[in-house]
């Protein structure tokens, strides 16, 4: 079974005096352990797959499941468990807590969950260790560089052990050298069982990915696998 599929999905939005479609018949699905890139230009409908995939939106038409849940008959508590749960997202501007230790910004996802102090603690340094933070759990992120800010974002997604992590133009932000260094920790973890996908207008970033699915106006242009 797929991890995640979207069958005929469609996303529109009134404004008023016209309705706007930002997705259009989109059916598409990722295999659990798949790192796969969605790709396209600014306009091109990734951002609105971004928020049904993360179940922050709902489509309009069509039917989305996620890991065997038909998202769309589900209410808001059960959405925001979901996101809690199966869903690790990773942003471009990291969304990092301000004066709040690395630890702390890990740990916090647990937190929601009703994870006690202790159990949540050790999660959260075992996070950070595996992406080379050790020495950095008690810093705030003004003290961390913009590569160190996005793997503590990556650790904080990885934390829960989601179904899924979820990452919207993950190194945006980053000088090339960082933003390398990014694709790299996420190579690993797609290496070591993870599912990701990316969204990204980067083919670049894109090329990281195992499959890529072009978006342009709102449809699946087209389907590519790495060589």
């Amino acid at each position: 079974m797929s991890l995640l599929t979207l069958d005929h999905v469609g996303r529109s939005y009134d404004m008023g005096h016209v309705v706007v479609p930002a997705l259009r018949d989109v059916s598409m699905s990722v295999e659990r352990g798949e790192m796969v890139a969605i790709l396209g230009p600014s306009g091109s409908g990734k951002t609105t797959m971004m928020s049904i995939i993360g179940c922050l939106d709902r489509p309009t038409s069509g039917r989305y499941e996620l890991d065997g849940q038909d998202v769309g008959s589900l209410g808001d508590r059960a959405l925001a468990s979901i996101r809690s749960r199966t869903i690790g997202f990773v942003f471009q501007s990291y969304n990092l807590l301000p004066g709040t230790s690395a630890l702390d910004n890990v740990a916090t996802p647990l937190l929601y969950q009703g994870v006690g102090r202790r159990e949540r603690v050790a999660r959260a340094a075992a996070a950070l260790e595996r992406l080379g933070l050790g020495e950095r759990l008690r810093h705030e992120p003004t003290e961390l560089s913009g590569g160190e800010q996005q793997r503590v974002a990556l650790a904080r997604a990885l934390v829960t052990n989601p179904a899924l992590v979820l990452a919207d133009e993950p190194t945006g932000n980053l000088p090339r050298h960082q933003g390398e260094e990014v694709l790299r920790l996420f190579r690993e973890l797609h290496e070591a069982g993870n599912t990701i996908l990316l969204i990204t207008h980067n083919p670049e970033v894109a090329a990281a990915a195992e499959r890529r699915i072009h978006l342009l106006d709102g449809v699946v242009a087209r389907e590519e696998r790495a060589a």
